[in-house]
Order: structure tokens, then C-alpha cells, then sequence
């Protein structure tokens, strides 16, 4: 992988990682129209860049985090099931499903037909759950369970938790300010997790492409953050499901060629 790949995926990470699209499947299909080899270094640095978009989120929202003692109970009681099943699933996710290019395509569309139906029918509840702090334990722990379906590339852990938030009764704004929250656990876990088992054969310039991603993927980040939360104020998520099947059916055509 060379510099300019390298900040490529950086920009496609920063701008997908907290859009209900998934930016590991986008990671993915973009390494391979960039020909770059698959191998055990880039299944971590698809990993380990995830970790700079959130460290956006850390930037802009860890005071609230940190300070707050009753979202911090909230997201790590919708961290734990995501934990459990991440820790158990982690030689599966990482060695068989964020190789396979049909997970992907076949995750990106049927989530993308899944998101489209779900806001053609969705109607926010007459009083939605307006602030964190109100979530039972609970309704925290399911969350979690469905971003833990994020795990198979292509699925979206924003579309997963935003869906699944929504479905259990959130305010939109709500349930997108807590998954950037719980972003931060996840992504950090899941990197050190990686990093434990993996970055020992790393060489100093594989090292060095991954803070370079790292970097990219932090400050592009930022801007769709910003984006994110302007954009659900007068928008649903229909439009992310068509741009899903639209990327599939452009990936298949690229790829074919």
C-alpha cells in the first residue's frame, strides 16, 4: 500500500464512519478497485483507521462523555454485548467475513433495501426518548446488540444502532449522538484487540501508513460529523439506502470490467 492509497482510504473512512453506510464495506471494495493486495496488514488497517474518525468524536463530544455519569452507564451498557459477541466472533470477522467482497455487496444491498423500507413506514413515536440520560439499561443493552450486527462488513454499525435506536423509540438526534458515543468504546476496543494479536509483524513503514490513515480519517471526520448532525434535521435515511444499492451496482460494474 502506497502514501496515496493510503490517504484515499483515510478520506473514504472519515467520510463513511458515521454514515449509515458502512465504511468498512467501503474500505473494502475501494482496496480492491485500488488492486491492493489483500493481506493481514490491511484487514488491520481497515481496523485501525476506524479508531481516527472516532477520535473526532472523542474531540467534539468526550467532555460530555467523561463528565456526564449517566450516558457514560448508558454506553457501557450498550458496549458490553457488542464486546462479548465482537470478542467471540473476532478470528471469523476478521479472517473470513472482512475478506469476502459478496459479504459486502450482498450486506450493502439488502441494508440498503432494509433502511429504505423501515423510513418509508417509520413514524417517531408521539413523545420519542429526546434525551440519553432517559434510556433504561435496557433499551442501552439492545442498542448495542444491534450494532454488534456491524460486525458483518457492509451491514453499517451507524446504520445498525440509528435503526435499531429508532425502532425502540429514540428522537432521531438522539439516537445519532449516542452512537457516535458508544463509537468510541467499540472502535477503540476493537483496534486494541487487533493491535494486541497483530501489530508485532507490522514493519516501521507499515506503522507509519497506518498513523497516516489514522490522521486522514480523523480530520475528514470531522467535517461528516458536523454534516450528520445538519443533515437529520430535515432529512431521513432514505437516501443512504438508494446510494447503498447504487454502490453495489457501480462496484459490480467497475469490477467487471
Amino acid at each position: 500500500m502506497n502514501v496515496w492509497q493510503t490517504i484515499v482510504l483515510g478520506i473514504v473512512e472519515g467520510l463513511t464512519e458515521f454514515l449509515p453506510v458502512s465504511s468498512t464495506g467501503h474500505l473494502i471494495l475501494a482496496s480492491r478497485l485500488m488492486h491492493i493486495k489483500q493481506s493481514e496488514f490491511l484487514s488491520s488497517f481497515n481496523i485501525a483507521i476506524q479508531l481516527g474518525a472516532v477520535m473526532a468524536v472523542v474531540f467534539l463530544y468526550g467532555r460530555t462523555l467523561l463528565l456526564d455519569q449517566k450516558v457514560l452507564r448508558r454506553v457501557a451498557a450498550a458496549f458490553i454485548p457488542t464486546a462479548a459477541i465482537g470478542i467471540i466472533f473476532y478470528k471469523v470477522i476478521k479472517h473470513v467475513l472482512m475478506r469476502s467482497e459478496l459479504v459486502v455487496v450482498w450486506s450493502l444491498f439488502v441494508g440498503g433495501f432494509i433502511l429504505i423500507v423501515f423510513e418509508l413506514f417509520y413514524n417517531e413515536r408521539e413523545h420519542p426518548i429526546d434525551d440519553i440520560r432517559k434510556l433504561s439499561y435496557k433499551q442501552a443493552a439492545l442498542i448495542g446488540v444491534f450494532q454488534s450486527l456491524a460486525m458483518v462488513p457492509g451491514i453499517s454499525r451507524s446504520a445498525a444502532t440509528i435503526v435499531g435506536g429508532l425502532y425502540l423509540g429514540l428522537q432521531r438526534k438522539t439516537i445519532v449522538e449516542f452512537s457516535f458515543l458508544l463509537s468510541i468504546p467499540t472502535m477503540a476496543a476493537a483496534t486494541g484487540l487487533d493491535m494486541i494479536k497483530s501489530a508485532a509483524a507490522f514493519s516501521m513503514d507499515q506503522m507509519g501508513i497506518l498513523i497516516l490513515g489514522f490522521l486522514v480519517a480523523f480530520f475528514v471526520a470531522m467535517i461528516s460529523v458536523k454534516f450528520l448532525l445538519y443533515f437529520i434535521k430535515k432529512h431521513d435515511f432514505v437516501v443512504f439506502g438508494v446510494y447503498r444499492i447504487a454502490v453495489v451496482f457501480l462496484f459490480l460494474v467497475l469490477w467487471t470490467r
